[in-house]
């Protein structure tokens, strides 16, 4: 389990079975989005792409 600025909070479990629990601090959630890198620059080009379909598309109802 990692919490939303990257902090392992639990885990992994090897070669066992098990369930992982862990207390968020929710407030973390809002600093994490604020650390995302909107611009890109951190982005790098061989594992990101961004695609942007301009056609609409149909209803799925």
């Amino acid at each position: 389990i990692v919490s939303p600025l990257g902090q392992v909070l639990a885990g992994p479990l090897y070669n066992q079975e098990g369930i992982l629990t862990a207390t968020l601090d929710l407030a973390e959630v809002v600093q994490g989005k604020l650390d995302f890198d909107v611009v890109g620059h951190y982005a790098r080009p061989d594992v990101f792409r961004l695609v942007v379909e301009e056609r609409p598309f149909a209803p799925m109802i």
